[in-house]
C-alpha cells in the first residue's frame, strides 16, 4: 500500500508541532469555524491536550462523540458517587441482550471534556449516531477502532486501514503505540491547538488516500455528527468545540449540504432504546469493546493522567509497594535503579521519556531479578488493573437492578473487579441468604459467582462460591428483568417457565436442585409436578440413573435449609425403585464404552441412594463367614423370583425382588455403613441379629437399600454383564460391608479364572480396583487381593496380554503415586510369610475382629476435622 507523500509530510509536522510553542499572550487558532479536536480514544496525553485547548478556547457548547439519547444523563458525570471507569449502556426496551456500551475512563478525553463544560457552564451535547439506529444493525458494535484488528474477512483487509499505524509507518516506527506515545502521550505543547491542527491534516491526507478506509459505516456517523454540529451553531455560533475520534475531523470540516446528509440516514432501522450509566472495570476497557479501542495498558494510563509530576519515579514506587505486599524483597535501591535504568533506555532508544516498555524492562532487570513470574503480577495488578468504577444512585435502572442494590447493601455483599472466593456457612442467617441471593441470580442466567470446591470442611452447610462483577452482568440483569421485579419472584417466575419447557428428565431435577438451594418454595410445586410427569413417562434407565444423583442431592440440601421435601422424597424413591427393576437388563450386552458410561452411572445412584436410605433404616450386620450363603446363591434366588414374574407390571417385580431379597438367607445382612474395606468383618451383633432390617424404616425410602443391594449380587455374578460393572458391583458390596472379603476375593478368583477371557478379566480388575474408588489402597491392605491380580496377569497369554495391558495402565495409573510404589514393593517382595498370596491372612497392622470402642473413640477428632456435628 502506497503511502501519500501528504500524509508523510504531516506525520513529520504532528511530531514538530507537538513539542513546539513558547511563552506569551494567549495562542491564536489557525482555522475558522468550531473547534474540533481530534483525539484517541482513552489516551492520557488527548485528554490532558483537550483540557488545555478547551481552557484556551472557552466554548459555550462541547459536543462529544456518543449517542445523542444520552443528553438527559450527562448531569449525573458531575454527581460526588460517579467515578470513572464507567460506561453508557444502552439496550434496546424489547430485547434487553440487544445492547452497546460506550465506556469513558478518568483519561479518556470524552470524560474530560464532559467534566470541564460541567464544570464551566457550558452546554453539554453528544452528537454521534443515535443508540436507536446502532441497536437496529444487525451488528450493535459501531466500530470506530483506530487500529487493524485482523479478524475482517481476507477480502477486505486490503480496504481496511489502520490511521495510526500508517502515520507510525511513515515516520519510520514500526511500532504504532511507541510512535504515539513519544509524539503525544509523553510530550507537552505550548500551543495548545497546534497538536490538533497538525492532526488534522495528517488525518485529512489519509481520509483523500483511503476514502472511509474500510469503515463504511462511518459515512452515516459522520452525516449525523454534522447536523447535530450544525444545529449547535446556530444557537452558539462558532464557540463550539467538538471532540471526536481523529479519523473523523476532516468529515466534520468537509463542507457538504444538509440534503446529502439527511439522504444518508433515511431509512435508517431504528428501536426503541433505554441507556443509563454503568460502572465499568480497567480489565473490561483492556478489551475491544465500546469504541473499539481497547488499550493493553489502561492502568499506566491512568497513571500517567494523574501523576502530578515525576511520573516513572511514582510509578515505580508503586510496583515496589505492590511486591513488598507479596513478601518479596524490594528495598529503596531497588527503585532508584529501576528509574535510572529506565531514563537510560528511553536515551538509548531516542525516546523523550521513559514509557511502558522502559519501565517493564527495568522492573524486570532490577526488581524481578529477570523472572516473568513476578512481573506478571506487576502488569495485572498495576498496568491492567481492576478497578470498577461506581455511579450514583440515582442514575436510570430496572427495577430488578434495583432490587439486587439493595439485596447486596443488605447482605454487605459488595461487587468486585476481582476475582474473590466466598465461604459461606449456611447455618448463619446472613450466610444462607447470600446464598440464596447467588443461587437465584445463576437461575436467572446473571453470572456474578460460581460455586467452587471448599478448601475447608465438606459438610453441607459450607459452600464456596468465586466471584467477580463484570460490566456485562448490567446487561443480564436487564434481560432477567422480563420475569420480574424483585430477584426472588424473578427466579421463581423463570424457574416455573423453565419446568413446563423442559422436556428431559435431567434437566428438570436439575432444576429442582437449583429451586431447593435458591430457597423458591413458590416455583416447587410447579418443578415438582413436571418431574413427576417427565419421571413417570421416561423408560429409559439411563435417564432415570443420570437423574437420581441430582434429586437425591436435593434433598440432602434441603435438610440444611430446612425446606420441607416430602413430595421431593417420594418422587426420588419412585425413581429409585425403577432403577432397582430395570438395571439389570439394562447392564446386558453393553460394549466397552457404554459399560464404562454405566459403571459412572452405577456409582451415581449408589451414593444418592446411601443419600436417600441414610437415617430411614439401620442397616443389618455383616454376614458371618461361617454362617452365610454367598452372594452366588441370594443372586439365583433372585433371579428364580424373577423368571417367574416376567408378565408382571413394574410394582409386582419390585414387591417380588423385596420378597427375594427377604427369604435370602443372610441377604439382608451387611456391616455398619463406612468401615475400611480391608478390615476383616466385625462380629455381628446379637440385639439386633434377630431384627428385621426394615423394623426401623419408615417412609418412602423404606427398605431401598436392601432392594439396591439385591440389585448388587445380581449385577456382580451375571455373565452377560460385562466385567467392569461386574467388578465395580462387588466393589461396591464389599465397601457396604455386604460381602466380606473371603467373598470378595472368591469372586474375583473366578473372574480371573483360566476360563474367562482376558478383556473381560481386565475389565473385571479395573471396576473392582480401578484408581478412582481407591482400590490401590485395598490392594495394599490385602494381599489375598493383590496375589490373585498378581497370579492371574502372571498367567496371561502373550498375545492376550497386548491387548489386556492398555486397560491395566489405565487402572493403575489412576493410583497415587505412593500407592503404585508400595504394591511394587508388595509385588516384588513376594507373597506374605507362612503362606500362599490366596491364603487367608491378617493384614500386618489389624486384628481379626473390628474392636468397635476403640473406633468409636476416632469419631469426635473426625467431626473436628470434617467440621460435622457429633450425634449426641
Amino acid at each position: 500500500m502506497t503511502r501519500p507523500a501528504a500524509a508523510t509530510h504531516d506525520a513529520e509536522a504532528l511530531e514538530t508541532d507537538a513539542s513546539a510553542g513558547g511563552a506569551g499572550a494567549r495562542p491564536a487558532r489557525s482555522l475558522p469555524g468550531p473547534l474540533v479536536l481530534g483525539v484517541r480514544h482513552h489516551g492520557p496525553g488527548s485528554a490532558r491536550a483537550v483540557l488545555a485547548a478547551l481552557d484556551a478556547g472557552r466554548p459555550k457548547a462541547v459536543l462529544v462523540e456518543g449517542p445523542p439519547e444520552a443528553d438527559a444523563l450527562v448531569a449525573l458525570a458531575a454527581d460526588e458517587e460517579m467515578r470513572p471507569p464507567v460506561a453508557l449502556l444502552a439496550h434496546a426496551v424489547d430485547d434487553p441482550g440487544r445492547a452497546a456500551f460506550w465506556p469513558m475512563a478518568e483519561f479518556s478525553p470524552e470524560w474530560a471534556a464532559i467534566r470541564w463544560a460541567l464544570a464551566h457552564g457550558a452546554e453539554v451535547r453528544f452528537v454521534d449516531l443515535p443508540a436507536a439506529h446502532t441497536l437496529a444493525a444487525l451488528d450493535p458494535t459501531w466500530d470506530d477502532s483506530e487500529e487493524f484488528t485482523g479478524t475482517e474477512p481476507a477480502g477486505d483487509q486490503e480496504l481496511r486501514v489502520d490511521p495510526i499505524a500508517e502515520l507510525a509507518r511513515t515516520a519510520g516506527y514500526d511500532d504504532a503505540e511507541r510512535w504515539w506515545e513519544d509524539v503525544v502521550e509523553l510530550r507537552g505543547a505550548a500551543d495548545p491547538f497546534a497538536p490538533f491542527d497538525a492532526l488534522a491534516d495528517a488525518m485529512g491526507a489519509l481520509r483523500e488516500a483511503y476514502g472511509h478506509g474500510g469503515h463504511p459505516r462511518d459515512l452515516v456517523r459522520e452525516a449525523h455528527m454534522r447536523i447535530r454540529l450544525r444545529a449547535a451553531q446556530k444557537e452558539f455560533g462558532d464557540d463550539v468545540a467538538v471532540v471526536c475520534g481523529a479519523w473523523h475531523v476532516p468529515a466534520l470540516r468537509r463542507r457538504t449540504t444538509v440534503t446529502a446528509d439527511r439522504a444518508l440516514l433515511k431509512g435508517l432501522p431504528k428501536v426503541k432504546a433505554e441507556l443509563t450509566w454503568v460502572p465499568w472495570t480497567h480489565r473490561r476497557l483492556a478489551r475491544r469493546s465500546g469504541y473499539g479501542a481497547g488499550i493493553d495498558a489502561p492502568g499506566w494510563y491512568a497513571h500517567l493522567f494523574t501523576a502530578p509530576d515525576r511520573p516513572v519515579e511514582r510509578w515505580m514506587t508503586k510496583v515496589a509497594g505492590l511486591l513488598r505486599d507479596e513478601d518479596l524483597t524490594v528495598s529503596p535501591a531497588h527503585v532508584i535503579e529501576a528509574v535510572r535504568l529506565a531514563d537510560t533506555l528511553a536515551v538509548l532508544r531516542g525516546r523523550p521519556l521513559p514509557g511502558l516498555g522502559e519501565t517493564t524492562d527495568a522492573v524486570r532487570a532490577v526488581m524481578c531479578e529477570g523472572s516473568e513470574v513476578p512481573l506478571d503480577l506487576v502488569r495485572d495488578r498495576l498496568v491492567v488493573g481492576d478497578v470498577l468504577g461506581t455511579v450514583p444512585a440515582g442514575a436510570p435502572a430496572v427495577p430488578l437492578q434495583r432490587d439486587l442494590e439493595r439485596l447486596q447493601r443488605g447482605l454487605r455483599l459488595k461487587p468486585e473487579a476481582s476475582e474473590r472466593e466466598l465461604d459461606l456457612d449456611l447455618r448463619k442467617d446472613n450466610d444462607a441468604a447470600r446464598s440464596r441471593l447467588l443461587h437465584r441470580l445463576r437461575l436467572l442466567g446473571v453470572g456474578w459467582g460460581s460455586p467452587v470446591a471448599g478448601r475447608g470442611s465438606t459438610g453441607t452447610f459450607r459452600e464456596s462460591w468465586r466471584l467477580r462483577w463484570e460490566p456485562e452482568l448490567h446487561v443480564q440483569v436487564a434481560e432477567a428483568g422480563v420475569w420480574g421485579t424483585t430477584v426472588e419472584a424473578a427466579a421463581t417466575a423463570r424457574a416455573r417457565s423453565q419446568a413446563a419447557a423442559v422436556d428431559d428428565l435431567a434437566a428438570v431435577t436439575a432444576l429442582a436442585e437449583q429451586c431447593l438451594l435458591a430457597g423458591l418454595t413458590d416455583a416447587l410445586p410447579a418443578v415438582l409436578h413436571a418431574l413427576a410427569d417427565r419421571a413417570a413417562l421416561d423408560t429409559d434407565v439411563a435417564h432415570l440413573a443420570q437423574a437420581l444423583p441430582a434429586l437425591a442431592r436435593s434433598l440432602r440440601y434441603g435438610d440444611v435449609r430446612a425446606t420441607d421435601t416430602t413430595a421431593l422424597r417420594e418422587v426420588a424413591a419412585g425413581l429409585a425403585e425403577r432403577i432397582c427393576v430395570g438395571l439389570p437388563p439394562a447392564c446386558a450386552a453393553l460394549d466397552g464404552d457404554a459399560a464404562t458410561e454405566m459403571r459412572d452411572r452405577l456409582d451415581a445412584v449408589h451414593t444418592a441412594i446411601a443419600l436417600l436410605t441414610t437415617g430411614s433404616a439401620a442397616r443389618p450386620g455383616p454376614p458371618d463367614p461361617t454362617e452365610a450363603s454367598s452372594v452366588v446363591e441370594v443372586a439365583e434366588a433372585t433371579e428364580t423370583a424373577e423368571a417367574t414374574e416376567t408378565t408382571e407390571t413394574t410394582e409386582t417385580t419390585a414387591a417380588t425382588e423385596r420378597a427375594a431379597t427377604t427369604e435370602a438367607p443372610n441377604a439382608s445382612e451387611a456391616s455398619t455403613a463406612g468401615a475400611p474395606a480391608h478390615m476383616p468383618p466385625p462380629a455381628p451383633d446379637p440385639a439386633s441379629a434377630s431384627a428385621p432390617a426394615s423394623a426401623s424404616a419408615s417412609g418412602p425410602t423404606a427398605g431401598l437399600g436392601e432392594r439396591w443391594a439385591a440389585v448388587l449380587r445380581r449385577l456382580a455374578v451375571r455373565d452377560r454383564v460385562p466385567g467392569v460393572l461386574r467388578g465395580r458391583a462387588a466393589r461396591l458390596l464389599l465397601d457396604e460391608g455386604r460381602v466380606g472379603v473371603d467373598e470378595a476375593a472368591r469372586l474375583m478368583g473366578l473372574a480371573l479364572s483360566p476360563g474367562t477371557p482376558p478383556a473381560d478379566a481386565a475389565g473385571w480388575i479395573e471396576g473392582f480396583v480401578g484408581g478412582a474408588s481407591g482400590g490401590g489402597l485395598l490392594l495394599v491392605h490385602d494381599e489375598r487381593l493383590l496375589g490373585l491380580v498378581d497370579d492371574w496377569l502372571g498367567g496371561v497369554s502373550a498375545e492376550a496380554f497386548t491387548d489386556v495391558l492398555p486397560l491395566l495402565r489405565r487402572t493403575f495409573a489412576g493410583y497415587e503415586p505412593g500407592v503404585r510404589r508400595t504394591l511394587g514393593e508388595l509385588v516384588a517382595r513376594g507373597p506374605a510369610t507362612g503362606g500362599s498370596a490366596g491364603a487367608a491372612a491378617v493384614t500386618p497392622g489389624f486384628a481379626a475382629v473390628l474392636d468397635e470402642r476403640r473406633a468409636d473413640d476416632v469419631l469426635p477428632l473426625l467431626h473436628l476435622i470434617l467440621g460435622t456435628e457429633a450425634h449426641a
